[in-house]
């Protein structure tokens, strides 16, 4: 009877290949990650009509994009199309029902987005959201489309990639789980596909010498944004004592020449979703390990009359927020992530640990400590997280803001004058249009002996740009079989326009319509017809330039 239950398995299941310990699936494509672009990408395998995996390592699927950042970086909303479009449409017909509408009247909010309506009737489309309803989107599109999704699978990314004459074969978790395809996509924020597959990639900033950029490379003395020192303030511990030592979350190191390399990444932060309705708040948690000698350089901040605490709760529905860094010292934790990118699995959980304590520590500082000025505190303690999101995590955020990791070496590179549209991109697969945006990537102390943050950029684009196909290719003698939609070739500073949610949703459904026109026409990606992979991406509704 056993070996008649077993044989019923595997026939039900055609996806698994082995009656070992070590299961072996088989789909056409496989995509590695949960992000909003690896879902998008499975959807747009299945409708082309080839099979389709998703190993994910994450339990929540959708990335930032249901992680709290739902006040949406869109930029120009009109190149935004095809599926990432369709998401936004379906964000808008949930708020099409009063039952969404749970803690606040439509009537009642704002509607206010980034440069655009944040609930747009004549294009059926809604920017900014609540990171439920979000993920619930996602969890729709899996649903509907039969997407086969395997949760919490963390590559193996030491001897997890099996490949051949430069094409991955498989792809094996620490689970003992084993992933068969003939073509695969990388969209995780991280590049630890593309990594363990022995392509080139590089991580932290070019010199602008490398590509002729202006605003790469280290940027001292440029002051953008608002998120820097605007009045004089001391680094060390006894103010103006530079034998007293620096205090916590100030680098002692010289911060390099400015236009020169180094291998620093822009800040991350938790983008959280707080309320102001008292029946659906919960006080903020006094973390482990809280220690108020943190926020000391805070504190100086405060005592020298910054009060723009509260200019990044950015409204979303049901009296809620979307809460980003703004200032010099903020919910960016600036300088601790550099270890990140090429961290191990335990480095990394260390690192996102030590992010959530900081940033649950700046709530509760911000909220209790004796020396926030008492209109800031008052306002402050009106806040809380909200209670009916992120639930099975006590509140708080499931994905930590990853801007910036790896970022492949590939056939065609985005950079500076790319997205300025200084120079030309060839065979576009969709665009972009956000200004050059990098936060902070260190803090340091100038010569004059007083603190200063670096690496925030924020430059204005004219127009959209295209983003080229060969920007998502590796180099085709280290892999011929897989597309990389999120951690792409670009410099620094052009990543920071590209890495926008809606561009990697974009650009994982033009990954994978080029993945299965290499399955169907048997060749290697960086050979596919480019005019046919056009023809699909405008029939499904992709922009490829402006006005079209």
């Amino acid at each position: 009877m056993r070996k008649i239950g077993l044989l019923i398995t595997v026939l039900l299941c055609p996806a698994l290949f082995s009656l070992g310990t070590a299961p072996v699936y088989k789909a056409d494509v496989i995509i590695y990650g949960g992000t909003a672009a690896a879902i998008v990408a499975a959807v747009q395998v299945h409708n082309m009509g080839r099979s389709v995996i998703v190993v994910s390592p994450d339990k929540h699927i959708g990335g930032l994009s249901s992680g709290g950042l739902g006040f949406t970086d869109t930029g120009n909303k009109s190149v935004i199309g095809g599926l990432a479009r369709d998401f936004y449409h379906r964000v808008w017909l949930h708020y099409q029902q009063p039952a969404a509408w749970n803690w606040q009247k439509p009537a009642e909010y704002g509607n206010k987005g980034q440069g655009t309506p944040a609930m747009d009737g004549a294009a059926r489309t809604m920017w900014i959201f609540e990171p439920h309803v979000a993920e619930q989107v996602m969890e729709d599109y899996v649903r509907e489309n039969n997407i086969r999704i395997y949760r919490e699978e963390w590559l193996n990314r030491e001897q997890g990639v099996t490949k051949k004459n430069g094409k991955i074969q498989a792809i094996t978790t620490l689970s003992g789980h084993t992933y068969s395809g003939k073509m695969f996509i990388d969209a995780t924020y991280e590049g630890d596909l593309m990594a363990a597959a022995g392509v080139s990639y590089t991580v932290g900033r070019e010199a602008n010498a490398t590509y002729g950029e202006t605003w790469n490379g280290v940027q001292t003395g440029v002051l953008h944004h608002g998120h820097y020192f605007k009045q004089p303030i001391s680094p060390y511990r006894i103010a103006g004592d530079a034998t007293s030592g620096l205090l916590p979350r100030v680098s002692g190191e010289d911060p390099g020449e400015k236009g020169a390399a180094d291998h620093k990444i822009q800040a991350y932060c938790f983008r959280m979703c707080l309320t102001d309705n008292p029946a659906n708040r919960v006080p903020f948690p006094r973390p482990a390990g809280y220690d108020a000698t943190q926020y000391e350089l805070l504190g100086r901040v405060l005592d020298s009359g910054w009060n723009e605490v509260f200019n990044k709760f950015d409204l979303i529905p049901n009296h809620k927020t979307d809460v980003n860094n703004h200032g010099p010292f903020s919910t960016d934790n600036i300088g601790m992530n550099y270890d990140y990118p090429e961290g191990s699995y335990a480095r990394r959980k260390e690192i996102i640990q030590e992010h959530e304590t900081y940033q649950q520590g700046l709530l509760y500082f911000l909220a209790n400590d004796p020396r926030v000025p008492a209109a800031i505190q008052s306002r402050m303690k009106t806040w809380g997280l909200s209670a009916d999101e992120f639930t099975d995590n006590k509140n708080w955020p499931h994905q930590l803001y990853i801007r910036e990791a790896r970022r492949m070496k590939g056939v065609f590179v985005m950079t500076e004058q790319t997205v300025l549209g200084k120079s030309v991109v060839p065979q576009s697969i969709g665009m972009g249009s956000y200004t050059l945006d990098a936060h902070n990537a260190q803090r340091y102390v100038k010569k004059d002996g007083f603190v200063q943050n670096e690496g925030d950029i924020g430059v204005d684009i004219k127009a959209p740009y295209q983003v080229a196909y060969g920007a998502i290719l590796p180099q085709q003698q280290e892999c011929s079989n897989l597309l990389v939609p999120v951690c792409l070739s670009a410099s620094h500073i052009a990543y920071g326009s590209i890495r926008m949610e809606p561009v990697f949703m974009i650009l994982g459904q033009s990954a994978a319509t080029a993945a299965v026109l290499a399955i169907t026409t048997n060749k290697a990606v960086q050979e596919v017809d480019y005019e046919k992979l056009k023809a699909q991406l405008l029939k499904d509704q992709q922009h490829l330039e402006a006005g079209k």
